[in-house]
């Protein structure tokens, strides 16, 4: 899957749907006032600004595989302490930082395990680990839509329904095999207003992500085809896409 593209190109993709998520996300998880925190996997930072932005915010670190955005989180944030490195091997020392926060990540790392125990190992005993992830499996995922009309059209077609933590309570499952303590679970919905099936599509175009991989790969043809098929799945303009995710809390 890619994620080695510009910042703005997962931004188009899909910060129209993490941007609201992440507010939702950071209510959920409820943080200590003050505290170091750590954003794993912050992609181009949208989670690390509002964590950034807290009243009272202790320094917040950021840490992500993908070499344009720690490049683009650094661009926006100054002096911030963001670095490469995967969740699975957290660049950090034990009992670093008071909470660990993953938005949109558990789902792409090659160990998810591993990488909720890592974010349990740089935290604090007792504080705050939490996570989110789409409902790919349960199709509400702000991309189910996509891969429902690549899956009409050719029903070899991949989605993302079997990747770690998209279905409902497997998040949670993963969390406490992690050893994570008193972990708990919840459902966040946000809805995204589109005023044109572009503004809807486009984004498809630009290789992020493995969607983007899918729709890359394919003719013109079948892209117009798949393209076609979207728009007859959509509700007449103007209309809100509501898209759901999986999140879980829980102590170090």
């Amino acid at each position: 899957m890619t994620f080695e593209v510009p910042a703005e190109s997962y931004l188009r993709f899909m910060g129209r749907y993490s941007e609201p998520l992440a507010h939702e996300f950071l209510a959920y998880a409820a943080l200590p006032d003050g505290g170091r925190v750590l954003d794993v996997g912050c992609g181009p930072g949208v989670l690390t600004q509002l964590l950034v932005e807290r009243p009272g915010a202790a320094p917040v670190s950021a840490v992500d595989p993908s070499a344009p955005f720690v490049e683009a989180t650094r661009a926006r944030f100054p002096g911030l302490d963001v670095r490469p490195g995967r969740a699975e091997a957290l660049p950090y020392d034990d009992d670093t930082f008071d909470a660990a926060l993953a938005g949109l990540v558990v789902h792409f790392m090659t160990d998810p395990v591993g990488g909720l125990r890592e974010m349990g190992r740089v935290t604090r005993p007792g504080g705050v680990v939490a996570a989110t992830v789409w409902d790919h499996a349960g199709k509400g995922s702000p991309l189910s839509l996509a891969w429902q009309a690549a899956a009409d059209l050719d029903p070899a077609a991949p989605d993302e329904g079997d990747l770690p933590g998209t279905s409902e309570g497997h998040l949670a499952a993963l969390a406490t095999e992690a050893g994570l303590d008193d972990v708990q679970s919840s459902a966040l919905t946000v809805r995204v207003r589109f005023t044109s099936y572009d503004e809807w599509w486009a984004p498809y175009l630009l290789g992020v992500g493995p969607l983007g991989d899918y729709v890359a790969t394919l003719g013109d043809e079948h892209r117009q085809r798949l393209r076609d098929r979207c728009r007859a799945l959509l509700p007449e303009l103007p209309f809100d896409q509501a898209a759901t995710a999986w999140v879980v809390r829980a102590r170090a």
